[in-house]
């Protein structure tokens, strides 16, 4: 039942969703939907720490409702680094 008010909060724009933007590399990621903000904020210290052992810096977490349409936004194409795939929907509470 959770899931399909989820994916009904996702499809309105309404889900929450955490929002990590780093300045080296100059990136924005996207990981949810979320169900509240609790489940959010427990789930954000993972991201960060992936984040972190990928070498990135300058971190800046948000937790909000949004839609994204990237779920990984790379602002200066000529200096990405390599990451490794983040899975978004799996870190979720039950």
């Amino acid at each position: 039942m959770k899931e399909v008010v989820i994916k009904i909060l996702q499809f309105l724009g309404l889900a929450l969703w955490v929002e990590i933007v780093t300045d080296n590399p100059h990136c924005t990621y996207y990981f949810g939907p979320f169900f509240n903000e609790k489940e959010a904020m427990v789930a954000k210290g993972g991201y960060i720490e992936d984040l972190e052992n990928e070498g990135a810096q300058g971190i800046v977490v948000k937790i909000k409702r949004c839609k994204p349409s990237n779920l990984t936004i790379f602002d200066e194409p000529g200096e990405q680094l390599e990451f490794s795939p983040m899975h978004t929907f799996s870190r979720q509470a039950s």
